[in-house]
């Protein structure tokens, strides 16, 4: 599929899993505005659940500033598109605190779940 339909189609996934879309950065746009730098198609989604942010926030408060969990489509060439997304459980290891490793396998098996259906 194409640069567009992949960030359209992985937006779709998203919301599948209860995410939304609150944050979208074109960086090749960003680029080329503040340095004049050509840079293939690469877009940041920012994936929002809210009622797992509401829970994550509820158990640790510093979450927030691990959200939202990004998701990137990116050119890699060839006619290839790349959907990516962190890995929230790798993410959180910097936090001690069991209970919001549970929260982040949540998060981690619907982000997999959204790639995977593209």
């Amino acid at each position: 599929m194409g640069f567009t339909e992949a960030v359209q189609r992985a937006t779709e996934a998203l919301k599948q899993e209860g995410f939304g879309i609150i944050t979208d950065i074109d960086i090749s746009a960003t680029f080329k505005k503040k340095i004049n730098v050509d840079f293939r198609e690469y877009r940041i989604l920012g994936a929002c659940n809210p009622s797992l942010a509401h829970e994550a926030l509820r158990i640790e408060d510093k979450v927030g500033t691990m959200l939202p969990c990004n998701v990137i489509v990116q050119d890699v060439g060839n006619g290839q598109v790349e959907v990516a997304a962190i890995d929230p459980v790798a993410s959180m290891q910097a936090i001690d605190n069991t209970e919001l490793k549970s929260a982040a396998q949540q998060v981690r098996d619907k982000l997999q779940r959204a790639i995977a259906s593209l």
